[in-house]
């Protein structure tokens, strides 16, 4: 099911590069995921306030998938836009969109799915009540 722009609670501009291109002339299938990685990144630090290098706790990556649906081309910003669908024991889900500006349907959609693991270990960890509170913000169905 196709989501539309205010469906959505977290968004981040990502402006494309040049090399971002392909030869066909629009951005290529693997920087779709990069873009993808850039929104994920960035609410992990902004909402859930982990520090990737210094946290006991971080979130590893389980899967991910992404759905074309229009190309995105250079020159444009590209609108991220993320939401929370899951919250389990140790995981949670995000559905993520990219929008070319100013559009209400995303050129792809996709979804990440992260595990909260014990950095030591890489054993996963029950996630915390106040992280929890942080993802209940931004869950959607």
């Amino acid at each position: 099911m196709s989501m539309h722009r205010e469906d959505y609670t977290y968004f981040h501009s990502i402006p494309t590069r040049w090399n971002d291109n392909d030869m066909l002339g629009h951005v290529n299938n693997v920087i779709y995921y990069s873009y993808f990685e850039a929104i994920v990144t960035k609410f992990v630090q902004e909402e859930m306030g982990i520090d990737w290098a210094l946290a006991p706790e971080v979130p590893y990556t389980a899967e991910n998938l992404c759905r074309f649906k229009t190309a995105l081309k250079f020159p444009e910003t590209v609108e991220a836009a993320l939401r929370v669908t899951r919250i389990g024991n140790t995981s949670f889900d995000y559905a993520i969109a990219l929008f070319s500006a100013g559009k209400d349907q995303p050129a792809a959609e996709g979804h990440w799915v992260h595990v909260m693991v014990d950095r030591e270990s890489e054993k996963p960890v029950p996630l915390t009540d106040d992280l929890k509170q942080v993802l209940k913000k931004h869950m959607t169905t």
